[in-house]
């Protein structure tokens, strides 16, 4: 693809300019304005489909895995582990369901048969269209594409090319299947200087894949009238070598001088209260009050027993008393034995059949959630992933010192998350019939 870089480039033209009240949630048109104040950036949105977050049910989508044998040269990119990819070494405790993957690779491990296991590469552009293709089967209304900020550097040039490329391919499939995609930068690993590279990264992308043009990508999800970008991983308390404070300057350069994006910042789970996982800071409070959309973190917080609906509930009022929208996060469980090496960590927190996030789903819908954050589509280190995975009596083997691949439960079909995740975003749209009892298929 030839690359092409342009000054912000925003629906077919340009951007309407119009002097608007530098104040956030002042949006509407006053020539009376005195013009010293900021010019607020508006878009046309004819032709898009996705103009809110509001009543839609998203995933994160992770994107990283890579294949020896793919185009990107990365080999068994986060599937290996600091020891390799082999039987008794690997970073992923869940094993996906290959049956309709039209590329497949060979891998070092076997079915008890004897037969051979194989893997996807989300660089291969027939995987990123098989995902769209099941979030639009399922009515689940699309993702947030994962760009890892210390992996795009110019210092590794591998990454960035396939970050890019995921992209790429997923913008293309977006579009054919009419879900809604939009980028999220997630932090972790950063250094103070990789967020000015984020900058700049993202002024790249605007110019390489036409971001804002709303024939060429109609689904790009925008939210109160801007193009949405999100930035994960401020405010935990897990020795960053970033800090609030320059997150904060980094909001503010995203956003620029003409309120050129909506922003969602993923913060800690305890934000609110400045604790446990979060920095006993103010200035996250602050900085929060500044974007447009706040999601915490959730997943590894709680399991079915101490989950606990008042903290999105509160959550939200806090939100609604400062002019922010809040987007409830929700995962079907946790597992990262195999990552961790420790083959205690299997099932840390048990799906309980999709009873876990139901519960989940129906504790934000009370609490008066008007969108989900799913974590997370192929997430299938950690075990977070809803797409298709195996069973537990059908995956491979993993050696013979304890370790295994954890599989969902044999009287659920590979899909089950999928179709769960697609109920709970009918309901989310609107239709009736649902409640705090898990749907029966």
């Amino acid at each position: 693809m030839i690359i092409k870089y342009f000054k912000l480039l925003i629906i077919v033209l340009s951007p309407i300019m119009i002097t608007v009240s530098s104040c956030k949630d002042n949006r509407t048109v006053d020539d009376s304005v005195n013009q010293t104040e900021t010019q607020d950036t508006v878009y046309d949105e004819t032709g898009l489909k996705y103009t809110s977050y509001k009543g839609l049910v998203m995933a994160g989508y992770q994107g990283w895995f890579s294949a020896v044998g793919d185009n990107s040269d990365r080999g068994w990119y986060h599937y290996k582990n600091d020891c390799g990819f082999h039987p008794e070494c690997s970073t992923i405790d869940m094993w996906p369901d290959m049956t309709e993957y039209a590329k497949q690779y060979v891998t070092p491990f076997k079915y008890p048969d004897g037969s051979a296991a194989h893997l996807y590469s989300a660089y291969d552009e027939e995987t990123i269209d098989l995902h769209f293709k099941w979030m639009k089967e399922y009515g689940i209304d699309g993702v947030h594409i994962q760009r890892f900020v210390a992996e795009i550097k110019p210092s590794n040039p591998k990454g960035k090319r396939h970050f890019n490329k995921v992209l790429e391919n997923a913008l293309k499939a977006a579009k054919k299947y009419g879900r809604a995609i939009s980028v999220m930068y997630d932090l972790s690993g950063s250094s103070p200087a990789d967020l000015d590279y984020l900058v700049q990264d993202w002024k790249e992308l605007q110019g390489m894949f036409q971001l804002f043009d709303n024939a060429e990508n109609p689904t790009y999800l925008r939210h109160n009238g801007k193009p949405l970008v999100s930035v994960w991983g401020v405010g935990f308390n897990d020795g960053r070598k970033y800090s609030i404070r320059e997150v904060d300057k980094l909001v503010t350069e995203l956003k620029g001088p003409k309120n050129e994006v909506s922003i969602m910042v993923g913060v800690p789970y305890y934000w609110r209260t400045l604790n446990q996982d979060t920095e006993s800071n103010p200035a996250l409070h602050e900085l929060i009050k500044k974007v447009d959309i706040i999601m915490p973190w959730a997943v590894g917080r709680y399991n079915i027993d101490n989950y606990n609906p008042n903290v999105a509930k509160k959550d939200m009022e806090w939100a609604d008393a400062n002019g922010v929208d809040y987007v409830p996060l929700v995962f079907p469980g946790f597992t990262w034995g195999n990552l961790t090496k420790d083959p205690t960590k299997y099932n840390s927190i048990p799906r309980m059949g999709g009873d876990f996030i139901w519960k989940q789903i129906v504790g934000a819908k009370a609490s008066g959630a008007k969108s989900l954050y799913v974590a997370m589509f192929d997430e299938i280190d950690e075990g977070t992933a809803i797409y298709k995975v195996k069973r537990e009596n059908e995956v491979p083997l993993n050696g013979k010192n304890g370790y295994k691949f954890v599989g969902i439960e044999n009287n659920l079909e590979s899909d089950y998350y999928l179709w769960l995740t697609g109920e709970a975003a009918n309901w989310f749209h609107g239709e009736r019939g649902y409640g705090a009892v898990k749907p029966t298929r």
